[in-house]
């Protein structure tokens, strides 16, 4: 059997991209999500499917040494969990704000100091961090979510160089938009129909399947090659 993989986010869109396609190679599997039936209808061997909610530290810690106990010690984390709430900064409810950063920011850090210490012991193991294109430049009503995302790219790569001592690898991948359930987060009815004519325009997005591919070549490479970081996006999508 191979090494011991955690997803954050594995009910849906990307992250059940990643987790059938990581299945798929063989690795047993930890997912994380609030809506734990999804994960359990994948039916995917050797996985342990627990009902966590990335901003509780001690569920997700938890999780882990379970996970670890059956299965040996987690060799990745994919921090893919996260939230998409877009709005205007001057109308915005404020409630929206802290969600997002609690999930894309706070939860991503839960994951990676559940992991990071045990990984910079063993002298390796890797992190793959979920951002976003929004994580690198600004889009209209997208400020308190690329807040989140700039965050996700700086913290990544402060750690990457923290830990590179000890031979673990920190990853970014930064897609761009995405055909998956991230939009209808957003409550303005004005907003989801611009970015659904924003897609339209450019012809279509990226599938979840593009990321999970791109997660499992991030991986794939020796432990002694990390790809630092990974933008993708539809060809047509400008910006």
């Amino acid at each position: 059997m191979k090494k011991l993989a955690v997803i954050t986010g594995a009910s849906s869109g990307i992250g059940e991209a990643i987790a059938r396609q990581l299945s798929a190679l063989g690795h047993p599997l930890l997912l994380l999500a609030r809506r734990v039936e999804r994960l359990e209808a994948l039916n995917l061997p050797n996985t342990l499917c627990k009902k966590v909610d990335v901003t509780d530290k001690a569920a997700f810690d938890a999780a882990i040494a379970e996970a670890e106990a059956q299965y040996g010690d987690v060799d990745l984390l994919v921090n893919n969990a996260g939230m998409m709430l877009l709005g205007d900064v001057a109308t915005q409810n404020v409630a929206e704000w802290q969600t997002m950063f609690n999930v894309n920011v706070v939860g991503l850090l839960n994951g990676m100091q559940a992991v990071l210490e045990p990984m910079k012991a063993r002298n390796g193991g890797t992190i793959i961090n979920i951002s976003s294109v929004a994580g690198r430049k600004t889009f209209p009503n997208h400020a308190a979510y690329c807040g989140t995302k700039f965050a996700v790219h700086a913290i990544s790569e402060n750690v990457r160089e923290e830990v590179a001592d000890a031979n673990v690898r920190v990853i970014t991948i930064a897609p761009g938009a995405v055909e998956t359930e991230l939009l209808s987060h957003t409550t303005s009815d004005e907003i989801k129909a611009g970015y659904d004519s924003w897609k339209d325009e450019m012809g279509g997005v990226l599938a979840p399947d593009d990321i999970a591919s791109a997660v499992c070549y991030a991986y794939s490479f020796p432990q002694n090659v990390c790809v630092r970081e990974i933008v993708m996006t539809a060809t047509r999508q400008q910006p």
